[in-house]
């Protein structure tokens, strides 16, 4: 079955996560994705080498379902190829800084000039207005300057987090703008700028605190993984392992006693009497969930919470993960094989699924300009071209 994207065309300029991710999620539902390298290969495809040849996982991950072509578009033939691929496209993403892309050719108005309802689909960290447009940054600037880093960790030492949620969130965030992009087009006709940026993603994931600080003006810092707005909410050591339980709301924490000695003195504590008062005294509720836990195993935890139908789960390793019956049993990943590599890859599928139109992943991560050939022949080129441009360092 096609997908429900087959039709669309997206030239993915993407490099890292941001901009290779959003034109994935296009691709896992059926959407052509041509990702442009460059001669050689671009850097994030050697990020963490795996493979023979130098991919590594987040690459392997991020640009399935996608045909490759190396292209040198400051060259005048690489711009005519260029011109003749933008001609056949609806979406070009591009997440590299606002002043390089007029020199590509991949502005706004460039591109409009040779197909007027294209979308341009851009990702950075700070956007093309604003004091910080010209800055250059990643994921962890995001996360330091939206305020998340100030409340990881404990006061005067932070942590960024390992998992870069403001590139995801920013890649999620384009493709839904994408979406609402191609309606509106479907709609009028029309094309537009899709912008999404690191750091408006980490503003959107701390709004709820820059909200609290702006009324109330608390001044919080960070406690750990000590909860400050409820509790009992923390990490709990038992016997073999780690613990993450969170109780938020009077139905929950009434459960919770149940687990307790005294109940009823636990539920009658005028210091927990919600949620408020329990975030400013969660350090009384995770000293006794804490010798709670430290009395058993992960596995008792786990069950006698499950039991009162609180919230809770174990900390995982990577091999624990990959080796998690639910995991397996919803076929979260697909076991790929990919040139040069010992093993098949755990590729973690769509992000979403649909039941009418679900998303799948067709093809692996493609090697350097694996698909140069096949795509510069769709644009009318023979081989003696193509020969020609690569002598002349087009592609």
């Amino acid at each position: 079955m096609q997908g429900v994207l087959n039709g669309i065309r997206v030239l993915d300029f993407g490099r890292f996560i941001a901009g290779p991710y959003c034109g994935m999620m296009l691709g896992d539902f059926g959407a052509e994705v041509i990702r442009v390298d460059k001669i050689g290969g671009s850097e994030d495809r050697f990020i963490l080498p795996l493979a023979e040849s130098g991919e590594g996982g987040m690459f392997m991950q991020i640009n399935r379902n996608k045909r490759d072509i190396t292209l040198n578009p400051s060259s005048t033939e690489g711009r005519e190829i260029l011109r003749k691929l933008v001609e056949k496209t609806d979406v070009v993403i591009a997440n590299l800084p606002w002043g390089v892309l007029p020199a590509l050719g991949i502005d706004y108005e460039s591109l409009k000039a040779i197909k007027p309802d294209i979308i341009l689909a851009t990702m950075s960290t700070f956007g093309r207005e604003g004091p910080y447009k010209d800055r250059v940054g990643f994921d962890g600037i995001a996360q330091a300057m939206s305020g998340n880093m100030h409340m990881i960790g404990h006061d005067g030492e932070n942590y960024k987090s390992m998992a870069p949620y403001c590139d995801f969130g920013t890649a999620m965030s384009a493709a839904f703008g994408v979406m609402v992009a191609l309606r509106h087009r479907d709609q009028t006709g029309e094309g537009q700028v899709v912008e999404a940026t690191l750091m408006r993603t980490g503003m959107t994931m701390t709004n709820s605190y820059l909200i609290e600080q702006a009324i109330t003006a608390p001044d919080r810092v960070p406690t750990g993984n000590l909860g400050q707005t409820a509790g009992p909410a923390d990490l709990y050591k038992a016997k073999d392992g780690q613990v993450l339980v969170q109780v938020v709301s009077n139905n929950l924490y009434r459960r919770w006693a149940r687990l307790m000695d005294d109940p009823d003195q636990w539920i009658n504590d005028p210091r927990f009497k919600d949620d408020v008062s329990r975030g400013e005294n969660g350090h009384i509720l995770s000293e006794a969930m804490g010798a709670w836990c430290a009395e058993r195993t992960v596995q008792e935890c786990l069950e006698a919470l499950e039991s009162v139908r609180v919230p809770a789960g174990p900390v995982l390793s990577g091999q624990q993960v990959l080796d998690d019956e639910h995991v397996n049993a919803t076929n979260m990943l697909n076991y790929m094989s990919f040139p040069g590599l010992a093993k098949d890859a755990p590729i973690m599928g769509p992000p979403v699924e649909l039941t009418a139109t679900p998303g799948k992943i067709e093809t692996r991560a493609p090697l350097v300009g694996e698909q140069t050939d096949e795509i510069l022949a769709e644009l009318g080129y023979d081989d003696a071209a193509i020969a020609d441009l690569k002598e002349k360092g087009a592609v």
